[in-house]
């Protein structure tokens, strides 16, 4: 491991501590705007949190959808790694305390059934790994400061992840249009965010071919009992204080969860969640 890449750990994982932001990472690495130096970054992270006991449950992607990647001008999806410890139950209080600039996103989660391929991965394998699929919310949120990211940073940042909440009612895959869903995002009965499956990579179960294919080349395939969170459906919303949120998806029902009334003492020099959009 570098000294760039260490010295990167160390600023993330001093940003999980505090609560406390860090500056961007994208100069930090050498050569500057290297993915495959942002990744060695995630897996140095990752390898420390599971040595320190958390347990691994699966991987998510991010940047899937056009609106996402427009918002930071990035336009390539990623991916990072989801532990036990994230999993929210649907209509739980989030503590906001525990966050740093939260945002909001619907998805389709994938619980696999079987193994995906060591190599490249085809939709039919996808279709025919997956158990049964969930609603979700994912609850992303940035170590970096003011959600100024680049790929690197993101990479480098577990994609970004922060927590995610799983409805509880198990779908068939064979029983939706993933493709065609829709997908709506509500706040205080309000739409905050629409959009549909064809928004993630064109089609969720693409997203997921893509991620099980990137991952066994990276040498860490996708195995049965894996949980894939496979992309936004549409934008990305700031959470506030108290906020609460439902996101219902055609065809997979609804998932919900709110968030506590106090600011979160953590979030001690950071810009607002609504900044860096």
């Amino acid at each position: 491991m570098t000294v760039d890449v260490e010295a990167a750990v160390a600023a993330l994982t001093g940003a999980y501590d505090s609560g406390v932001p860090c500056a961007p990472l994208r100069d930090r690495l050498l050569p500057a705007g290297d993915v495959a130096a942002a990744y060695a970054v995630q897996r140095a992270t990752v390898a420390g949190w599971t040595g320190a006991g958390r347990r691994r449950v699966g991987a998510k992607i991010g940047l899937t959808a056009p609106a996402v990647q427009a918002a930071f001008g990035v336009y390539q999806p990623d991916f990072g790694v989801l532990f036990a410890d994230m999993a929210v139950a649907d209509g739980d209080e989030v503590d906001l305390a525990g966050l740093i600039q939260p945002r909001v996103e619907a998805e389709v989660a994938f619980v696999l059934g079987a193994d995906l391929p060591d190599g490249p991965a085809t939709v039919v394998d996808v279709l025919r790994a997956t158990d049964f699929l969930l609603p979700a919310v994912e609850i992303v949120d940035s170590r970096i400061t003011g959600w100024d990211i680049s790929i690197v940073d993101t990479v480098a940042d577990n994609a970004s992840s922060g927590l995610f909440v799983l409805g509880d009612r198990p779908v068939p895959p064979a029983s939706v249009d993933l493709r065609e869903c829709g997908m709506v995002l509500e706040s205080a009965g309000e739409p905050v965010s629409v959009g549909a499956g064809a928004a993630c990579l064109g089609h969720p179960v693409h997203a997921v071919a893509w991620l099980a294919s990137t991952m066994a080349a990276a040498g860490d395939p996708l195995r049965a009992g894996d949980l894939v969170l496979s992309g936004a459906l549409g934008p990305m919303v700031p959470v506030t204080p108290g906020a609460a949120f439902e996101a219902r998806i055609g065809g997979l029902g609804s998932v919900r969860t709110r968030f506590s009334a106090k600011p979160a003492d953590r979030s001690a020099g950071s810009e607002s969640p609504g900044e860096g959009s």
